[in-house]
């Protein structure tokens, strides 16, 4: 029998305006069956939660919301957690988040990876867990494991064609095909060859880069599967700790993910790139961690005077609703561009009903270039409490403007992605 679903709308930020806003959606699993009979609470700051349940089609709704910043979190007996949010609700707006919960990890992953690429599949059907927000943070994090790649190879395809015919169990030629069919956009053909090269030499680098593959191209089960050999055959590597990581919060596994790494940032504490990279994670479920905040307090202590670590270390205080303005203040200081620094001094001092104070910071984002158009709507809604309409106008206008242009590219580049299927091998 399904587990019963709860799922929790938490409010955070300041609200106002009009209560009109509505945020509805479905709940199905991964099959697309309709999780009926689910418990939805819809809770804002320390009032009593309002229940609702949800239909026999699997749909939620509830009403006469008020503008501002909600968080969604789902959970099912058997199911992965997920957690969907911050996003932003206008006062007169309708958000529909259809959710989809995914089967929970298991314990363990298969000691081979025992799958083989069949070919692609539409794109059109994405995927992903939740919100448009988390499918972002998710796929921030996927292109950060991706980016740790560290492919340089050449040749053209007929010479390489011709060193696999000579030695077919050449893992270094058949890797070199990989990285070459890869940049010219034949991502089938390049994921088989990166699974042949690991196949013939599982090295560091011939797994991290079958697992990076898989995991741009939305196979985070498969992706998950090769980062953990991966893992095991090679527990010092820092970037398949990250892939992995990457490929369970691609998965909807936060805790497993948070705990991947953590493990990273634990491997070599006085190296930088895996809090930088633990950085770019917004799922509250893994920020909300003392784990998490005890990690950026340690990078901030061992560079203080790095803008971005002063920053992480404040936006984690802030999280954790403990002292945070000395901090950014810092970052500030050390990066007078630092614009997701000033951002956060925004969202401090309007939670204080400094507007003024806010209005300054959100501006100074701006002016430090940020397309973030979160600052736009929140420097709307600080003109607003300041009387100032028509400001306030103008930069809803903007944040409307970046919102669909943001929205636009995201789902060009979805649709450029092309998604494996896959078969799973017979034992032998």
């Amino acid at each position: 029998m399904m587990g019963r679903v709860v799922v929790a709308i938490l409010a955070v930020g300041v609200l106002s305006g009009q209560s009109t806003g509505v945020v509805e959606g479905t709940l199905r699993d991964a099959a697309g069956k309709a999780l009926s009979g689910a418990t939805v609470s819809l809770q804002f700051e320390k009032a009593e939660a309002v229940v609702a349940r949800v239909d026999a089609d699997g749909r939620y709704r509830f009403t006469t919301l008020r503008a501002g910043s909600y968080m969604i979190r789902a959970q099912a007996q058997g199911k992965a957690a997920a957690s969907f949010g911050p996003f932003v609700l206008r006062g007169d707006e309708t958000k529909t988040v259809d959710l989809t919960l995914a089967a929970a990890a298991a314990a363990e992953f298969y000691d081979e990876p025992n799958f083989t690429v069949a070919g692609v599949t539409d794109t059109i059907n994405r995927g992903g867990h939740g919100s448009d927000s988390v499918i972002r943070s998710s796929e921030t994090v996927t292109k950060a494991a991706a980016a740790l790649s560290q492919s340089q190879g050449g040749g053209d395809e007929t010479t390489l064609r011709a060193a696999i015919a000579r030695d077919p169990q050449s893992a270094v030629a058949h890797h070199a095909l990989a990285d070459f069919e890869e940049r010219r956009g034949n991502s089938l053909e390049a994921v088989r060859e990166y699974q042949r090269a690991a196949e013939i030499d599982a090295s560091e680098t011939n797994l991290f880069d079958w697992g990076a593959e898989l995991l741009k191209h939305r196979a985070a089960e498969q992706s998950a599967a090769v980062f953990a050999k991966g893992n095991r055959l090679f527990p010092r590597s820092t970037r398949m700790l990250l892939g992995l990581g990457a490929a369970l919060y691609a998965r909807g596994a936060y805790d497993e993910a948070a705990r991947r790494f953590f493990e990273a940032t634990d491997l070599n504490p006085g190296d930088s790139a895996p809090y930088l990279f633990l950085g770019k994670v917004e799922n509250t479920e893994i920020t909300g961690l003392d784990g998490y905040l005890e990690r950026m307090a340690r990078f901030a202590k061992l560079e203080p005077d790095d803008a971005r670590a002063n920053y992480l270390y404040g936006a984690a205080l802030w999280k954790r609703d403990r002292p945070a303005e000395a901090v950014l203040e810092k970052a500030v200081r050390i990066d007078p561009t630092l614009a997701d620094a000033f951002l956060q001094l925004g969202i401090l001092h309007s939670a204080r009903g400094d507007f003024s104070g806010a209005i300054g910071d959100y501006q100074k984002a701006v002016a430090a270039g940020t397309e973030d158009e979160q600052v736009h709507y929140r420097l709307a809604q600080a003109y607003q409490r300041t009387g100032e309409a028509a400001k306030a106008r103008e930069e809803f206008a903007v944040y409307e403007r970046l919102t669909k242009t943001a929205a636009d590219e995201a789902e060009r580049e979805r649709r450029r992605i092309q998604q494996f299927v896959f078969d799973l091998r017979k034992p032998q």
